[in-house]
């Protein structure tokens, strides 16, 4: 199952910080900065992830195979929040906030692919790369896109 979930940065990976401040309330789901990359949580339990992201830097994240085990958790989607509030302006960037949600007991992992335009090619904001390889395009340096994998255990 390849959950594709685009998400990109403006000039380096997010900050972690959720988009609206928040963290754990009642009815909220727990915000995690994106660097937490081992995660508790009970059963129903909802958490989400935030990074920055700019389209027009070439930016990208995906959410990749494997996918996490289904029994133990569940994306719950996506929300993107313009910098530039409801009108969109050229260059501008915003916040991408994945939700996902505490299933059952147990542990499962997901990886997210972060996606530059020195690091992929042969994808879009919605599709991953073809390959994860470097791009041969770039007259710069060729480097290979960086790779978190989140560990989650349901308690």
């Amino acid at each position: 199952m390849a959950a594709l979930l685009a998400l990109a940065t403006g000039c380096g990976s997010g900050t972690g910080e959720p988009a609206d401040g928040s963290t754990s309330t009642t009815g909220r789901p727990t915000s995690h900065p994106v660097q937490d990359t081992s995660i508790t949580a009970r059963p129903g339990e909802r958490f989400t992830l935030t990074v920055d992201q700019n389209a027009s830097t070439r930016e990208y994240w995906y959410l990749v195979d494997p996918a996490p085990d289904s029994s133990v958790l569940a994306s719950r989607g996506r929300h993107y929040a313009a910098d530039s509030g409801d009108e969109p302006a050229a260059g501008a960037g915003g916040r991408l906030t994945f939700t996902f949600e505490a299933k059952g007991k147990g542990t499962t992992q997901f990886t997210l692919l972060h996606c530059t335009f020195t690091t992929c090619q042969g994808n879009t904001s919605t599709r991953p790369p073809g390959t994860t390889g470097p791009s041969a395009s770039p007259t710069t340096p060729s480097q290979t896109p960086r790779r978190i994998t989140y560990t989650v255990t349901v308690h």
